[in-house]
């Protein structure tokens, strides 16, 4: 994964959202789902509030699908860490990500209680290469 920044909104850093799109997320694997709606509504939704990139894989195929938010310098600064969600499958939970990511993300803003369910920790290896 790329370590470039993109530019920021405003002049301020951005939460970075970043969603995975390889092995079995956002395929077949995956049946009912509208894949490519996820990720549009979620760039749609978020557009310069914040960063969204679809990468290859994040190694949690249990998971499926994976999203992690990552916080702003600012939200970083405040306490947040990137928080890893699985099993997004579901229109209302792509919503909840993104209204909690407009709303400032970890750190800044406590995301709505139904992402509780959504929320696992991945093991070290595998976190390191989601948080490049």
């Amino acid at each position: 994964m790329s370590r470039r920044r993109a530019p920021a909104a405003q002049g301020e850093p951005r939460c970075t959202v970043t969603v995975c799109r390889g092995c079995c997320c956002g395929t077949d694997k995956i049946p009912g789902v509208d894949h490519a709606a996820q990720l549009a509504t979620l760039k749609s939704e978020l557009g310069a509030l914040a960063r969204v990139r679809a990468v290859n894989c994040l190694d949690a195929c249990e998971y499926a699908n994976v999203v992690v938010v990552q916080p702003s310098s600012a939200g970083r600064a405040a306490g947040g860490r990137p928080v890893w969600l699985g099993l997004v499958n579901d229109p209302d939970a792509t919503s909840d990500i993104a209204a909690w990511v407009a709303a400032g993300g970890p750190g800044l803003a406590d995301p709505p209680a139904v992402l509780d369910l959504y929320e696992f920790a991945p093991s070290r290896r595998v976190r390191q290469r989601g948080e490049d």
